[in-house]
């Protein structure tokens, strides 16, 4: 099973004036850390609420031109046989580029796979042609899978090579 985990965390900056450029330094501090290792890392603002009113809040903090900015970290686990297993891989590797920043897990979402998705559909309902069903030298049904599978996976690569 693949999960989708959202960590928070709690990024220290200096010599700051406003929590907008706050919130920009601490961004641009985490992406530091993070890169390139952990470039698939996806860096957000957090949200800070009051406990007592529920009042929305800026994600940072200022005081004496120091600042203490809420960051969501979100990252893609894949094959973990729990969620609990899931937010403990995520939280190792962001934690081991983030020294002495406090992380808490926020969130893990599973995230359902194609395979899973298409199980309960027609994979051939007569209105496509296949390779496997064009050649008859590989007219078995695991090629025909195969090909299919691959067919979906090649345009999602070339979208990443693009950016």
């Amino acid at each position: 099973m693949d999960c989708r985990v959202v960590v928070e965390a709690a990024v220290p900056v200096y010599d700051v004036a406003t929590a907008d450029e706050a919130v920009r330094i601490a961004i641009s501090k985490t992406g530091a850390m993070l890169n390139p290792d952990l470039n698939y890392v996806e860096i957000n603002m957090g949200s800070r609420s009051c406990p007592h009113c529920e009042e929305s809040l800026e994600p940072a903090f200022i005081a004496a031109d120091e600042g203490l900015v809420a960051l969501e970290l979100e990252m893609t686990v894949f094959n973990v046989e729990r969620n609990q297993h899931a937010a403990r891989i995520a939280r190792k590797e962001i934690g081991q580029r983030l020294d002495n920043i406090p992380l808490e897990v926020l969130e893990v979402e599973v995230i359902e796979s194609e395979d899973e998705e298409s199980s309960g559909e027609d994979e051939n309902d007569g209105s496509e042609t296949s390779e496997a069903d064009e050649s008859p030298e590989t007219g078995d049904v695991e090629s025909k899978a195969e090909t299919d599978e691959d067919d979906d996976v090649l345009p999602e690569f070339e979208e990443l090579i693009d950016e």
